[in-house]
């Protein structure tokens, strides 16, 4: 049994380069500071509308937003009880894909999985294959934009335009780790629903999923009876359209963070945000191919985490340890069982290649590169 151990306040404060949460802004996290008020007053209203259209314009979609009291994992199991009949197709290349599948095996749904080796990208034309193999029986293709267990990005405008071409099939992605950090235009790629947690590229405090559903998505879940509570797309977009609130009491300090950082996030833009993660990755797998090698299949590399191949066979874990305890900054081991086979860096919030290469300074450092 698992004993009790008093949390003190007490702790160093470590910057952050791990796959999420990452550094947030103090002047966001001051806003979670403000005196309590009610979810019904006129002022939630104020606060929720902001944020939602603020959202809208930054992600430059049409489509509804919802942002919601969850992690990102309430949209893997929402977004199959809304969507799929019977069955779906699950694409998985890493640990996330595969939870997202293992969720919908839960739920009681058909799961087919069309499977790569961990590092590899998921292909368009392997999903059109297994359309056309299966008369697109499929309710919903899923697929991670970003798995940061491998550090794929995953083309998804490239397989949203060939899952809309099956008009009965729907396109759900899992943009947890990315979103706000890695450009994607939602609407012109058929993507039906595209989810991300605050604690990643938003580089927000974690509690909060931003989803974006499609009208077509939307009147689906209405022909659904087997729809979730929580996370039903028709509760959460009527009630806004109704009251401008969310159906059930939300985290309200999160989500004043949510304004003041989504301000700093519309300032920069949603071009502008991804071209300086685009260059804090480029920054990264210089610097890794230099000393090691990165371990994602070459161009499907991440714009926000870099999962790096251990081929100095460094001791990952003491480096790790010891990073954190002479320069007070943490990044991540290898996901699973590639715990010493690979580290990890996210590159990603409000981070810049000059804080990045800190990081990588005092990599080299420790581990005598």
């Amino acid at each position: 049994m698992t004993e009790k151990r008093e949390y003190t306040g007490d702790y160093p404060e470590k910057r952050l380069y791990i796959p999420g949460p990452t550094e947030v802004r103090e002047d966001v996290i001051n806003e979670m500071c403000q005196p309590m008020f009610g979810h019904r007053m006129d002022r939630m209203t104020d606060l929720y509308t902001t944020i939602v259209e603020d959202t809208k314009e930054f992600l430059g979609t049409d489509n509804d937003v919802i942002v919601l009291t969850a992690s990102g994992t309430e949209f893997w199991e929402a977004s199959t009880l809304n969507l799929v009949d019977e069955d779906i197709l699950c694409t998985t290349c890493g640990a996330f894909g595969e939870r997202h599948a293992n969720v919908a095996d839960r739920l009681g749904k058909n799961v087919d999985r069309l499977e790569y080796e961990w590092g590899d990208a998921v292909k368009p034309e392997d999903v059109r294959a297994a359309l056309e193999e299966n008369d697109a029986k499929y309710d919903v293709v899923t697929c991670v934009m970003n798995e940061s267990s491998t550090g794929v990005r995953n083309p998804v405008e490239a397989i949203g335009d060939v899952v809309a071409e099956y008009p009965d099939t729907y396109f759900v992605v899992d943009a947890v780790s990315c979103l706000g950090g890695d450009y994607v235009d939602i609407d012109a790629h058929g993507i039906d629903v595209i989810f991300a947690s605050t604690q990643k590229a938003f580089a927000m405090p974690p509690g909060l999923v931003t989803c974006v559903v499609s009208e077509d998505a939307y009147q689906r879940e209405l022909e659904n009876d087997s729809a979730s509570w929580y996370g039903g797309f028709q509760r959460a977009i009527d009630y806004y359209d109704r009251k401008g609130q969310t159906h059930s009491t939300p985290a309200i300090p999160i989500m004043l963070a949510y304004r003041k950082q989504m301000k700093h996030m519309l300032d920069e833009g949603h071009e502008g945000r991804s071209e300086r993660h685009r260059e804090m990755a480029e920054y990264t797998r210089e610097w890794a191919r230099e000393h090691f090698a990165m371990f994602p299949e070459e161009g499907y590399e991440s714009q926000t985490v870099a999962c790096i191949e251990n081929t100095r066979g460094i001791d990952v874990a003491g480096t790790i340890e010891q990073v954190s305890e002479e320069y007070d900054f943490a990044f991540s081991n290898g996901y699973g069982d590639l715990g010493e086979e690979t580290f990890r860096i996210g590159h990603m919030g409000e981070h810049d290649v000059e804080s990045i290469k800190e990081l990588t300074d005092a990599i080299e450092d420790v581990a005598g590169l």
